[in-house]
């Protein structure tokens, strides 16, 4: 990895995917609050190309529904199969109506205006790919095979078991909101990273990284 002096005045912004807001609401994913989605053939994290950090970038397009109550957030995320062990921040909308990303390269961030994971729909939570310095926290999203277990840690103490049905690689120009954020028959989870390659003219990588998990119960 680079580690000159450009190191401190440039940034990977990986998550950088932003979209105009669907319609109808659903849920999204996004940049929290200075806290730490294809079958991919392949998602060997490369070494990053830095980038200014932009803030105003945001990730896939978000909804236009209200905040919502939530009984139990999410506080922590594991993903054993693969090697997260990760908090989980909160995610707004940016002012562009996409959805923001996390500020921290090592932490999870849910969208807390769509479902918390164990409420019916999918629940979103998003995470970088790489960052300044090597792997982020969904470095090996794309890697995730059908039955690999997620489990969720909520602030009532309780844990919610997901179980991985598949993973999907879709371009950041015609992202799938209806696929992605549509409703479920009960809860559902949906793990978002960036993938492809970056684009330096346009500040983004090309692809979306969603992994899509159902509800198996509680552990």
């Amino acid at each position: 990895m680079r580690r000159r002096a450009g190191l401190l005045l440039a940034v990977l912004l990986l998550a950088a995917c932003g979209q105009q807001a669907p319609s109808r609401p659903v849920a999204a994913a996004s940049r929290a609050p200075a806290s730490s989605p294809s079958a991919v053939p392949n998602m060997a994290v490369s070494e990053p190309t830095l980038q200014p950090f932009d803030p105003s970038v945001g990730g896939p397009p978000g909804p236009p529904a209200p905040a919502q109550p939530h009984s139990a957030p999410p506080v922590r995320l594991r993903i054993p199969s693969i090697g997260v062990d990760t908090s989980v921040g909160r995610l707004d909308l940016n002012p562009d109506g996409t959805i923001q990303v996390p500020a921290d390269f090592g932490q999870a961030g849910w969208y807390d205006r769509g479902p918390a994971p164990g409420e019916a729909g999918p629940a979103v939570v998003l995470g970088h790919l790489d960052s300044y310095t090597g792997p982020a926290v969904f470095a090996r999203l794309g890697s995730l095979r059908a039955g690999a277990e997620v489990v969720v840690l909520r602030e009532d103490g309780s844990e919610l078991r997901f179980l991985v049905d598949s993973v999907a690689s879709f371009s950041s120009d015609s992202f799938p909101t209806d696929q992605v954020y549509g409703a479920t028959p009960g809860p559902a989870l949906r793990l978002i990273t960036c993938g492809g390659t970056f684009s330096v003219a346009r500040g983004r990588y090309n692809q979306n990284v969603v992994a899509f998990a159902t509800l198996a119960g509680g552990v």
